[in-house]
């Protein structure tokens, strides 16, 4: 790692995310062919989401960060009428791609996650939902919570699960014990990392190697969702995560999902939390 140049984010991480979108397409872990052959199918992460999210027909959904569109895909097929946003303009063109060949309308719009209300419309939707492996890339949660909540009719919900902190401030090169390396708190300094791969089964090689991430403890997100006029309605810690977070020391179980290999209890891998909007 090294230091960061404060700003610089957005640049780095998008063109990131630009070179990764196509691989993502052509790579099995997305399931690309599954959507486009199986009308009902979901993605792995909706999968689990789905008995959390309860029924969702009917509701007016924004997915934040939504990259390729496959989840934003599989909430439009529980009924939902979904609008995506992402910043990365190569994500959005396979995002609209994978819409359109399956029959569903969605529309996807080019945006900083921070500036989604401006965009979108304030208090137009009833679900806010953020995936996996989101707001690690955002350098505020406050201003995260400033968006969902400005997005949000009152009474409505928000749903998020993603990476557990705890397990974002795990040195993942440490094979013999779980060891806290990175920061568990926010910090104003990024986590710079340089890195030509991607978290798919893919042969391409990234030109654009350098991120930002930044972590958020449980705390800070729900007292930030609390500031800006949120109630908390649920809050479930996780055994497992969607990808090998911890490489050599986790097993897929059949759902697709990763956990430890031993002691699974040590450890929170994700967690799901769910918030309304006060009248």
């Amino acid at each position: 790692m090294r230091a960061g140049v404060a700003g610089e984010y957005l640049h780095l991480n998008r063109a990131n995310w630009d070179e990764r979108a196509p691989a993502h397409v052509a790579s099995a872990d997305y399931s690309v062919a599954r959507f486009l052959a199986e009308p009902d199918f979901l993605s792995g992460v909706v999968r689990f989401d789905r008995p959390r999210l309860g029924d969702i027909a009917g509701l007016d959904g924004v997915h934040l960060q939504c990259h390729i569109g496959t989840d934003t895909l599989s909430l439009a097929r529980l009924g939902a009428q979904m609008t995506g946003l992402d910043f990365s303009p190569a994500s959005l063109v396979q995002a609209r791609a994978l819409a359109e060949a399956s029959g569903a309308t969605i529309p996807f719009v080019e945006a900083d996650v921070y500036r989604a209300a401006d965009v979108l419309g304030a208090e137009r939707f009833d679900l806010v939902y953020t995936g996996i492996g989101a707001i690690m890339w955002l350098p505020s949660i406050e201003r995260w919570a400033h968006t969902a909540a400005a997005l949000l009719k009152p009474g409505g919900r928000l749903f998020i699960r993603d990476a557990h902190p705890v397990l974002m401030a795990v040195d993942e090169k440490r094979p013999d014990a779980l060891t806290l390396r990175y920061p568990y708190f926010e910090r104003p300094e990024p986590l710079v990392w340089e890195d030509d791969g991607t978290y798919v089964d893919t042969d391409v090689r990234i030109q654009s190697t350098v991120t930002h991430e930044w972590n958020h403890g449980l705390g800070e997100m729900i007292t930030a969702l609390l500031a800006h006029g949120m109630t908390l309605t649920g809050l479930e810690e996780h055994v497992s995560v969607p990808w090998e977070a911890l490489p050599g020391r986790m097993e897929r179980d059949d759902d697709g999902e990763w956990r430890m290999l031993e002691d699974p209890w040590r450890l929170p891998l994700s967690f799901t939390l769910q918030a309304t909007k006060n009248a």
